[in-house]
């Protein structure tokens, strides 16, 4: 949901699987309250085998999420582990809730999940993880003790300030501005608006003013509708930010066969492969993301260490991800990938995804 180099700032000089990754054996609470299992990690225990992962997304349907999917199938291969992919087609609060029951029903050894809400699928996590079933969230996180890890896609003030930046520099600086969101309770969404409010409230940013932050449920035909009211309540209108891969899309689409083309900016968060068009015909000067492959598998990676009790899930504890090297537990279990891609006319012709 759904926000440099790509990613080959991350940590350069891979691991192998097996490495150890220079970590201790230590005591741990971890970060998961009594809900939580193992309270003991062991670096040097071996690598599981045959693992039993499932991949939830906030819906099924999502182009962004079909590719953080492949990423977290290439670690599963790579770790021997059968990775599965369900959950629903829409991205309402609780779609997601029998979906985790069935995971830990089916006595999966790890869940991979996209939140839809932060809260509603809170219970079922904490159910699933008493059964002895680790919880990793990606891309929008949940209720801290209902998971062991978050592995974010990037620092959250970053991505944030540099939509800002990227709308800006496109706008010259001044004018009426909104926000195009995904559904009103994504965590990783409104955590970024939040930042960027905080932004504006700088003296740099004094001329920019944000008049309104429209919801299109990561739906396209939403956001496309939302797009047009935005629009239409907001004639001084000069830009708009959509963090969300679907709603940039969408609000590009209605743009660009819309005498707004050129007339209003848009940015936020989205793929070369949807965008690509869109940068071309100049919809879109500029927007970022990070690679959502790397997410997914970083995300394996994550579970696969947790499941073979190599971590627990405290601050400090490292562990080897495959091909993206050694990474680090930060503070409340979060695990960061890495900084974002600017992506504009000059290099989106450099990036398949």
């Amino acid at each position: 949901m759904r926000p440099p180099v790509l990613l080959a700032t991350v940590l350069s000089g891979a691991l192998l699987l097996g490495a150890c990754g220079g970590t201790t054996r230590e005591n741990s609470t971890g970060n998961g309250g009594p809900t939580g299992s193992a309270t003991t990690a062991n670096p040097q225990a071996p690598l599981r085998t045959g693992l039993k992962i499932t991949y939830l997304p906030k819906q099924v349907n999502n182009p962004y999420f079909t590719v953080v999917r492949g990423g977290a199938e290439n670690a599963g291969k790579e770790l021997q582990a059968e990775v599965k992919t369900t959950g629903p087609s829409d991205a309402s609060a609780a779609s997601q809730v029998t979906y985790i029951n069935t995971a830990a029903q089916q006595r999966q050894d790890a869940l991979v999940l996209a939140a839809n809400d932060p809260n509603a699928v809170a219970p079922a996590l904490k159910t699933a993880r008493a059964q002895g079933m680790k919880v990793v969230t990606l891309d929008s996180d949940v209720a801290a003790d209902a998971r062991d890890l978050f592995v974010n896609q990037v620092n959250s003030t970053d991505i944030a300030v540099k939509q800002i930046e990227l709308l800006a520099e496109t706008i010259g600086g001044e004018g009426e501005f909104a926000i195009l969101s995904a559904t009103a309770n994504a965590t990783n969404q409104n955590t970024w608006i939040e930042i960027m409010k905080q932004e504006l409230a700088k003296p740099g940013y004094a001329k920019l003013k944000l008049v309104e932050t429209a919801y299109g449920n990561d739906d396209d035909q939403t956001s496309f509708q939302k797009t047009q009211a935005l629009l239409a309540a907001h004639p001084n209108l000069k830009g708009i930010i959509s963090p969300t891969t679907v709603g940039i899309a969408a609000a590009a689409r209605y743009l660009s066969s819309s005498a707004y083309q050129g007339k209003v900016a848009l940015t936020g968060l989205g793929t070369p492969n949807q965008l690509r068009a869109f940068v071309k015909n100049g919809t879109v000067k500029s927007f970022a993301l990070w690679e959502p492959a790397k997410l997914g598998y970083l995300a394996t990676q994550a579970a696969a260490a947790l499941a073979s009790g190599r971590v627990t899930g405290s601050q400090g504890q490292k562990f080897a991800a495959g091909s993206l090297g050694e990474y680090t537990i930060g503070q409340s279990g979060e695990i960061v990938l890495g900084p974002p891609t600017v992506f504009t006319t000059d290099n989106v012709d450099r990036f398949d995804f």
